[in-house]
């Protein structure tokens, strides 16, 4: 009996993870380890002093290391990978150009999915979904598969590896000592190369440490998951059992006269002034129905969603008399939620046109677009009898939808829509507009006396201490410039108590 066999009996692995179990990742080569260290350090190098260009700089050194990896393992990039990966890091040009971290945070979390989704690949709605997470997984297994490159039989011969280490110690004290004398001989020279050059404090070293682990995690993370992506395109799904025609049919007609029902009701109360009615009734907050009849709103929508996946799983489908009403109705269901999202939308534009834009209402606007356009992608799904195309253009909608909302730079809109209104109102929110990002600050100059003074105030003090130019956005970048030509006068907190601002330093 061998004495290290378990007496207990093994219980053998589901069958969703044999069937997307990975190949197992070959080897990698030391300079995969090699070049996960270099990526680290351009993270801790360039990514303490805040977001703008580095945040891209850093993908792009991953991204680099992954493609490393797929070369040493043989695999070759296919159309959609590269839609991906040129989306995420497309999407990481958000914090160069916006300084609002609401848009910036959006675009991140959105790069992070399609990111995975580029290392994993996949078409069907398990891999879709799943491989936009999947990456998280291959974290902490990617270090000790990293660390088993570095062996010394594995190692470059030291003829390869000194001559590469004497080039860079040459480049690097020529570029000290010549850049030493220049800074010395021009003071703008000094300025630029200190603004170019990252500059690292000892206070800030854990800072720096934690993200040099980071910026190796994720590089290294990419790399092992190329090496050996998990096949969530096999994950095993039954197919649902069709159900008979009346039962299937019945609810779904219901439901659509519903909703033919709700869409004629907006219909008239757009058209017959009933919006109107709703805005000037006693005890209603106009911008407290529209927030609450969003969320109703995309309850609907959500559970919309949720009744299509179904209806399409139960489908009946035995004859084409039977695929031709699924179609139908499915499409007429779709159809009609993309009416009420319309009429959410007209709705929204009517209390935004009365009572000014904020980050909430962009939000919602935002939300429901893509839901709109969601649904018209499901009507041609369904009219077109294929589905097979129906993930990916879903997930590129958001994609877009994301990189939309950050290159408009939504701070910049709402402060212009809400200057606007107060140059043809005379009515201004001082107090939410002093809240709004750099991004904000061309419109915001545009108010005059104490209402100037107040609304800039905190993005004054904030851009004051400066940022080198890889942590900088372009917004941030023309804010600085107009607010040195115009600066904000010292006694601000003066003018937003002339207001009525509150500013928090009247408190003790």
């Amino acid at each position: 009996m061998n004495p290290y066999r378990s007496p207990y009996p093994q219980t053998p692995p589901p069958a969703w993870v044999k069937a997307t179990e990975p190949q197992k990742p070959a080897s990698p080569g030391p300079w995969v380890a090699l070049a996960g260290i270099g990526a680290g350090l351009v993270t801790a190098l360039l990514l303490g002093d805040g977001l703008g260009v580095n945040l891209l700089i850093c993908a792009l050194a991953a991204a680099g290391v992954a493609a490393l990896t797929a070369r040493s393992a043989h695999r070759r990039a296919r159309p959609w990978t590269l839609v991906w990966a040129a989306s995420a890091l497309g999407l990481l040009i958000v914090p160069a150009v916006s300084a609002a971290a609401w848009p910036t945070a959006v675009a991140i979390l959105v790069a992070a999915g399609v990111g995975s989704l580029a290392l994993h690949g996949g078409t069907r709605w398990a891999g879709v979904l799943l491989g936009s997470v999947g990456f998280w997984g291959h974290l902490m297994t990617s270090v000790p598969w990293a660390a088993a490159g570095l062996r010394t039989d594995n190692l470059p011969s030291r003829n390869r590896v000194v001559p590469v280490l004497k080039a860079v110690a040459v480049s690097v004290g020529l570029l000290v000592v010549f850049g030493a004398l220049f800074a010395s001989a021009d003071e703008t020279v000094a300025n630029l190369l200190g603004d170019l050059t990252p500059s690292i404090d000892v206070d800030d070293l854990p800072l720096r440490v934690l993200l040099f682990v980071l910026g190796l995690l994720v590089a290294l993370g990419a790399a092992h998951t190329v090496a050996a992506p998990r096949r969530w395109d096999r994950l095993p799904i039954a197919p649902g059992k069709p159900r008979s025609l009346v039962e299937w049919a019945l609810p779904m007609t219901a439901l659509s006269l519903l909703f033919g029902v709700f869409v004629t009701v907006q219909a008239v109360a757009v058209f017959g002034g009933g919006l109107d009615a709703v805005r000037t009734k006693p005890g209603v907050i106009p911008a407290e129905f529209a927030r609450e009849g969003f969320w109703q709103l995309l309850w609907v929508i959500v559970l919309t969603l949720a009744v299509v996946v179904l209806a399409a799983r139960w489908a009946p489908r035995a004859t084409a008399g039977d695929r031709l009403t699924v179609r139908v109705l499915l499409s007429v269901l779709c159809a009609l939620t993309v009416a009420v999202v319309a009429s959410a939308m007209y709705r929204m534009h009517l209390y935004v046109d009365a009572f000014g834009l904020t980050r909430l209402r962009v939000s919602v606007a935002a939300v429901e677009l893509w839901l709109g356009v969601v649904f018209v992608l499901i009507v041609v799904a369904v009219l077109m009898g294929s589905q097979r195309w129906l993930p990916r253009a879903v997930v590129l909608s958001a994609v877009v939808g994301a990189a939309v909302l950050g290159l408009i730079t939504p701070d910049s809109l709402i402060a212009e829509q809400n200057v606007a209104r107060y140059e043809r109102t005379g009515k201004v929110d001082v107090a939410y507009l002093r809240s709004l990002s750099a991004d904000a600050v061309p419109a915001l100059d545009r108010l005059t006396g104490d209402r100037r003074a107040c609304a800039l105030e905190l993005i004054s003090a904030d851009l004051a201490d400066g940022a080198p130019w890889y942590a900088t956005s372009l917004s941030e970048a023309r804010a600085r410039a107009i607010l040195r030509d115009r600066p904000v006068p010292q006694d601000a907190s003066k003018a937003c108590r002339r207001l009525g601002v509150r500013t928090g330093d009247e408190y003790p």
